[in-house]
């Protein structure tokens, strides 16, 4: 049934639809009504700024860093315990130095946002139906586990790690950690322990949350020995906090006093009058996201209370336009940034949904039902779940009320013109797509969503205030309707603080600097076009990115150096036309060993073991020879090109090939092959 207030484009056909392609365009009253316009009208009055449309608003914001900055620092009302003097003490990258001086706190700026007696976030799971959790609930639970953490003597500068799911009581642990200074890291429990090691280790914390298991996809999933493995691996561990979700017997880990979550935020609450929530510098460690593990150990990536409390009122008020009370929903893992964005539009005052759970479990529109359901304002998925429920032939608009839901954002991955218009034929015809893309590394978008221009299919509609973000060619100039690679060129408060262990910030540098000194290099294929639409392509290094989560070749071959009879081994992900991916696993084998159907499972589960379902590739093909470089790195970029039907000339330089003759497979297999569509750039 057709329900009131929304309608379909029928006469919309995905397949046909081309980039660039005209989709939908804003009514007046919707510009109108919307908070970057709201925030236009406080600039003209408060400032006595005029800005004709989005384009020259944002050329103002990275041209005059200070103004848009402090701006976006009074029109937020964000409070500092000290005097607010410059915006910008030292401007060169890396080490930007935004507002000096100032002392605050991000968990004090989401609670200010308590309303009584209403929901602060919704949640839900594959066997718990959709249920609220208040604010009255969420700031009592913070404040009194804050103090239980400061009895613990945490305070300060410690760093206390997750092994969670997405659940509330996560939520309610980064807040209470952050409310005392400390610093918060996560990873999800679809990690083994030695993936999940790989990154908190680094941190040497002293308290660790976990579960005993999850449940994904109707299975049930015991964690009990990957979490004593964890504790044995966290050198300097002093306190374990369990969330019991399988079993009511407490888990039983050996030199360590088990505190059950319950029993923790148990007891007498502690008042607000009561509680202070500590005053830390601008840039204070607030929490560790990690970079995918590439060339080694995952990069430990600090950001800042300030920087990233800035970057999100931004990002939720002015690009997604949510205001308090309004519902968002993004499918996530704690071990994504993207939970961390969740999380964070409680500093806006909107309702984060949590789901915990397969997204097509137990029907491959469960996601849709829990938006009718909630309410919800803004939807977030990755293109591939798209493609998933364009084969099951779901028509979302058909089957559920969705008349509250005015925006979607398909991201994780590049989103294809006919990811774009199939929202339009099967959500609503009335809806602003705003696909976007970024990166763990500033925990939030470079381009993105802007509400008062039209959506154009197969294009991010612009790139965000205060990002200064072009394509440069090789030579390291700015091109338009050219690829060339994502550069920002002016500072942002939500770049990393430091890494965390890269004392003399070498790290750092060699990450985002080695190109172009000064410049942010992050990474991307990118292009951008004449009235100001963005392309972001895929990765231009190694990285792999699957099902919106980036996966480093590194943790995947430190996982199959422990099976036997696999010599060397090469992976790439291949992003292909309708948000899909192939990710090829080459291997070179010893001489006794075979390819067979044993080894290939026996791959697939260690993969699935020690990392996470992602990391399982889809084919496996035996090779004679992996390429590398004379300095002994693999050729995954040269490789990856080739297989994407770049022409071998371009993609790879024989002559620094330490074995040129390795190639010769690889030539040969993408010209020939038929397990995926090639794609010439």
């Amino acid at each position: 049934m057709e329900h009131p207030g929304l309608a379909l484009r029928n006469d919309l056909d995905p397949a046909r639809v081309r980039e660039g392609d005209l989709l939908w365009t804003p009514d007046p009253q919707r510009v109108a009504a919307c908070r970057l316009v709201e925030y236009m009208r406080w600039l003209q009055r408060e400032r006595g700024l005029a800005f004709d449309g989005y384009q020259a608003l944002h050329r103002w914001s990275v041209t005059d860093l200070d103004a848009f900055w402090r701006s976006i620092f009074d029109h937020f009302d964000v409070r500092s315990s000290t005097p607010v003097g410059v915006v910008l003490g030292r401007r060169e990258m890396p080490g930007a130095q935004w507002f000096p001086g100032v002392r605050l706190n991000y968990a004090e700026h989401v609670l200010r946002n308590a309303r009584t007696g209403e929901d602060a976030l919704l949640f839900l799971d594959e066997t718990r139906p959709l249920a609220g959790f208040s604010w009255d609930a969420l700031a009592v639970q913070v404040r009194t586990l804050a103090t239980r953490m400061r009895e613990m003597k945490v305070g300060a500068g410690d760093r206390v790690v997750a092994y969670l799911p997405n659940v509330p009581q996560a939520i309610v642990a980064m807040l209470a950690t952050t409310a005392i200074g400390a610093t918060w890291s996560s990873v999800s429990p679809d990690f083994g322990a030695s993936g999940a090691l790989d990154r908190i280790a680094q941190l040497q914390p002293k308290l660790l949350f976990c579960v005993d298991g999850y449940r994904y996809g109707g299975r049930v999933f015991d964690r009990s020995n990957e979490v004593r493995a964890i504790v044995d691996g966290l050198h300097g561990l002093e306190h374990v906090v369990v969330l019991p979700r399988m079993s009511e017997t407490p888990l039983v880990l050996d030199g360590f006093e088990v505190h059950r979550w319950d029993q923790i935020v148990a007891g007498a609450p502690v008042a607000a009058e009561q509680f202070r929530f500590e005053q830390v510098p601008f840039d204070h460690p607030l929490w560790i996201l990690f970079s995918s593990g590439t060339t080694g150990l995952p990069k430990a990536i600090v950001h800042g209370h300030g920087g990233i409390l800035l970057e999100m009122l931004k990002l939720v008020a002015l690009h997604m336009d949510l205001r308090a009370g309004e519902r968002m929903f993004f499918f996530s893992t704690t071990g994504w940034m993207m939970w961390n964005f969740l999380a964070s539009s409680l500093l806006c005052g909107v309702v984060p949904v949590l789901y915990d759970g397969h997204p097509a479990h137990p029907d491959v529109d469960v996601l849709w039902r829990m938006a009718q359901d909630c309410g919800a304002s803004f939807f977030g998925a990755s293109p591939t779940y798209v493609d998933i429920l364009s084969k099951a032939g779901v028509v979302p608009g058909e089957r559920y009320d969705l008349s509250r839901l005015r925006a979607v954002m398909p991201a994780g991955s590049p989103v294809s013109p006919a990811n774009t218009a199939w929202f339009y034929r099967n959500v609503n015809a009335d809806l602003w797509v705003c696909s976007g893309s970024g990166g763990t590394d500033v925990c939030t978008g470079f381009v993105g969503g802007v509400p008062t221009q039209p959506v154009h299919a197969g294009e991010i509609q612009a790139p965000h205030l205060g990002v200064s973000a072009q394509a440069w060619n090789d030579a390291g100039e700015s091109v338009v309707d050219e690829v060339g690679e994502l550069v920002i060129t002016q500072p942002m408060p939500s770049m990393p603080v430091n890494f965390w262990n890269d004392p003399d910030g070498s790290r750092y540098r060699e990450s985002y600097f080695d190109v172009y000194p000064g410049i942010w290099r992050h990474g991307d294929f990118f292009r951008i076009n004449a009235r100001g639409g963005c392309f972001v392509l895929g990765r231009s290094d190694a990285t792999l990115n699957r099902h919106g989560v980036r996966i480093g070749t590194a943790e995947i071959y430190r996982a199959l150096d422990t099976l036997p009879g696999i010599e060397d081994a090469l992976i790439v992900n291949l992003d292909l036309p309708g948000g899909k991916f192939f990710m090829p696993l080459f291997v070179k084998l010893t001489k006794d060993a075979a390819l067979d159907d044993a080894l290939v499972a026996r791959i697939s589960e260690c993969l699935r073991k020690a990392c996470t379902p992602r990391h399982v590739p889809d084919k496996v093909y035996r090779v004679d020879a992996i390429p590398m470089t004379l300095t002994g790195k693999k050729m995954e970029v040269p490789v990856r090109k080739i297989l994407l039907g770049v022409p071998e000339a371009r993609a790879a330089n024989r002559s620094a090939m330490a074995d040129p003759a390795a190639l010769d497979w690889f030539v040969r297999y993408a010209a020939t092959q038929t397990d995926y569509p090639a794609q010439s750039r």
